[in-house]
């Protein structure tokens, strides 16, 4: 499910919650491409790290627990960044997922 995030000088993105196939595909590509390149980094060290001890079957172990919470840690990111939810409705599907408190 995609979602629209807005901060306050009014830039919008469109995000998605869920699991990342793109992720899951490309390992740690789809944070380099969206300029998170502190994730991109964490998981590319850990993907060499771990694939390297496992002839390079390991690295998809790692994708696929990244697939799993990557655009759940974005999401937070770009909120700790000054993102809000663009509509009642997102703000529904990040409470659901467990994103936002009750209270935000």
């Amino acid at each position: 499910m995609r979602i629209m995030l807005q901060n306050d000088a009014g830039l919008s993105k469109e995000v998605k919650v869920g699991f990342s196939w793109t992720t899951f595909f490309f390992g740690f590509f789809p944070a380099l491409f969206r300029g998170d390149l502190k994730w991109a980094a964490i998981m590319l060290i850990a993907e060499l790290a771990i694939g390297s001890f496992t002839l390079g079957l390991g690295s998809w172990a790692v994708a696929i627990i990244f697939a799993f919470i990557y655009n759940k840690i974005y999401i937070k990111e770009l909120i700790e960044k000054g993102y809000k939810p663009a509509n009642e409705e997102a703000k529904a599907v990040l409470r659901q997922n467990d994103i936002l408190s009750e209270t935000a």
